[in-house]
């Protein structure tokens, strides 16, 4: 890790029930011949100066990644936003000024990925991942500036969507090519893994 970042934590969000996927955690789920949380840590670890993954639970069963895991430190599982809260504490803490974001069922996520979203963000704003006309909220580099306002969101407000507090901070866009596949297509259940399975046999290199 540690190479293209530039005072940027990774987090890949894996806070999720899963539900879709029958239960326990997608990111387990092999895809040729690796994980999905593989594949996410080997393409977004050499992005970032520190690479955390937000899950809960035993910790254990994640000990393979080499990857320490951060918690939510909000209660009841309110979703991806506890995740991204947690980064931005953990890396308050640490003295990292930005978080990039990204979700756990994302296998082909681009290899320009934070340095694009980095790049793109105007000074004190965050910066959302676009593909094909469509914003991927879970995909997005967040200020670590914007904890306060994320807490009393989500603790206080109960605002759980992602995409709120995304247009509530004036996020900028930045925008990759869906072709030939669009690299933020994610696996929520069993024929989105085959869907992946079928990207990744005929672009084994993705």
């Amino acid at each position: 890790m540690m190479q293209d970042g530039d005072g940027i934590l990774g987090v890949v969000l894996a806070g999720g029930l899963s539900r879709r996927m029958g239960g326990g955690d997608k990111g387990l789920s092999e895809l040729g011949g690796r994980t999905i949380l593989e594949r996410i840590v080997r393409r977004i670890g050499p992005q970032v100066d520190e690479l955390v993954l937000n899950a809960n639970g035993d910790a254990a069963r994640f000990a393979a990644l080499g990857v320490p895991v951060v918690p939510d430190n909000v209660a009841d599982f309110p979703g991806p936003l506890a995740g991204v809260l947690a980064a931005l504490d953990h890396a308050a803490a640490r003295g990292i000024p930005d978080v990039v974001a990204v979700p756990c069922d994302a296998p082909f996520l681009p290899a320009d990925l934070v340095r694009r979203l980095r790049d793109g963000a105007p000074e004190g704003r965050g910066a959302v991942a676009v593909s094909a006309g469509r914003r991927h909220p879970a995909v997005a580099l967040w200020p670590v500036g914007l904890r306060g306002a994320l807490r009393t969101a989500l603790v206080e407000e109960g605002q759980r969507r992602v995409e709120i507090i995304l247009r509530r901070h004036d996020f900028a866009e930045i925008h990759w090519p869906a072709e030939p596949f669009d690299p933020f297509v994610n696996v929520n259940d069993r024929e989105g893994l085959a869907q992946a399975a079928f990207l990744l046999a005929r672009w084994p290199d993705a």
